[in-house]
């Protein structure tokens, strides 16, 4: 199996596989293939972990595509500009990521349900449900705007506005913290609290958020009266 990732802002993976190899994306996810295929959908993993992604931004049903033919390839594009991020996950390689990140993955990949704390849920900017991301294999995300990495070290803070991370190592500590100082609070303009990602570890941000981008938008669009 290899993989090309094409294209800006709106970028296309293209994995061309060997018979026997597969991956998984949620349905509806495929753009489209050579006619090597076979597909399957299902629960992948069961009732619950099925709603566990769908309380993470995915879809309950999982669409399976398995090569047929030599060379077969398959494209699945971004659904909003930005980067699409390929994840080596392994042992001591564990990844968070934001809701409604996924892309697809190999068959050894489990995406399941990452609940943050009741403050965080509320304040953090990400919700209570993140995706997790374990296993052995390849994980593919698309992600909003450019992608910033940065190396945490131990103890290490860094405060994040809402929606402005992308994914982390799972070793990297989630959070939310409250602005300080009341003027802050009122025309900082950051909303209450701040995301807190504190390492060790590393963690990946994004210079833009589908939600930010669309609260700025919604003021010019026209309205019927």
């Amino acid at each position: 199996m290899h993989y090309k990732i094409a294209g800006a802002p709106m970028p296309a993976l293209t994995i061309t596989m060997e018979p026997g190899e597969s991956i998984y994306t949620q349905s509806g996810g495929m753009t489209w293939m050579s006619d090597g295929f076979s597909m399957e959908t299902n629960m992948k993993g069961g009732l619950m972990k099925g709603i566990g992604r769908m309380f993470s931004g995915e879809s309950l049903f999982m669409a399976t595509y398995t090569a047929q033919r030599p060379d077969s390839e398959i494209t699945l594009a971004s659904s909003f500009p930005g980067e699409i991020k390929v994840l080596e996950i392994g042992p001591g390689k564990e990844y968070i990521a934001q809701k409604n990140s996924f892309l697809c993955a190999t068959p050894n990949v489990t995406l399941s349900a990452y609940v943050t704390g009741v403050k965080s849920g509320f304040f953090g900017g990400e919700g209570f449900v993140l995706q997790r991301y374990t296993g052995q294999g390849l994980a593919f995300l698309e992600l909003d705007g450019t992608i910033v990495e940065k190396e945490l070290a131990p103890g290490e803070k860094i405060k994040v506005d809402t929606g402005n991370i992308a994914f982390f190592e799972a070793g990297v500590t989630y959070s939310s913290e409250m602005v300080k100082g009341f003027a802050n609070v009122l025309f900082g303009g950051e909303g209450l609290f701040l995301s807190t990602l504190t390492g060790p570890g590393k963690v990946w941000l994004q210079t833009m958020s589908v939600a930010e981008l669309a609260k700025r938008i919604i003021p010019f669009v026209p309205s019927s009266k």
